[in-house]
């Protein structure tokens, strides 16, 4: 049995190797109609994904552009346009300008765990705690991970927000992205 599985290991390899990155690429999910290279940082995807431009304008405006290019290991919970879209009319817009740069970068930090937190790792985390992992962000506070009945993911923030995981594991050079479908607040 373990020759025939180092055997596997090996075709696997050789597939790799002989495909380059598309046979790399096949394990990362499409985010915002784009492709997402876990050879890249998370910028250079992010900034691909037409799903993203908010939270995109969003990291440049608070300048964590170097900070997320960076090696890292992160664990990003990137919300979608749609999520910031939920947020109170000109809560964006008011949150970009240079006086809020204090305020926009507490927000988005609060979105980033240390470390590369796969779907599987926050699952067992959470197995081992009684359901819930408890996560602390760059931002310092807490996002608490936890899965509903039907097998869904979900963040609750530190005001008792709620945001769904609806990408999990897109794989990066420096860490690895979470979609989420709402804005979480410290």
């Amino acid at each position: 049995m373990k020759a025939y599985s180092r055997t596997l290991a090996l075709a696997f390899a050789t597939t790799l190797f002989l495909t380059g990155a598309s046979a790399v690429q096949a394990k990362n999910p499409m985010v915002g109609g784009a492709a997402m290279y876990p050879t890249k940082d998370i910028i250079d995807n992010a900034v691909n994904s037409k799903d993203h431009t908010t939270l995109v304008a969003a990291v440049k405006a608070a300048g964590l552009v170097d900070t997320l290019k960076g090696p890292g290991p992160f664990t990003v919970f990137a919300p979608t346009n749609a999520a910031f879209a939920k947020l109170p009319a000109g809560t964006v817009e008011t949150l970009v300008k240079p006086e809020n740069k204090a305020t926009l970068t507490n927000i988005l930090t609060y979105h980033v765990v240390p470390g590369r937190m796969t779907a599987m790792d926050i699952a067992a985390n959470a197995k081992a705690h009684g359901g819930k992992a408890v996560l602390t962000t760059v931002q310092g506070e807490t996002l608490t991970a936890w899965k509903d009945k039907a097998g869904a993911w979900w963040l609750t923030d530190a005001k008792g927000g709620k945001a769904k995981i609806t990408i999990a594991n897109v794989m990066q050079s420096n860490g690895v992205i979470h979609v989420v479908d709402t804005v979480l607040m410290p």
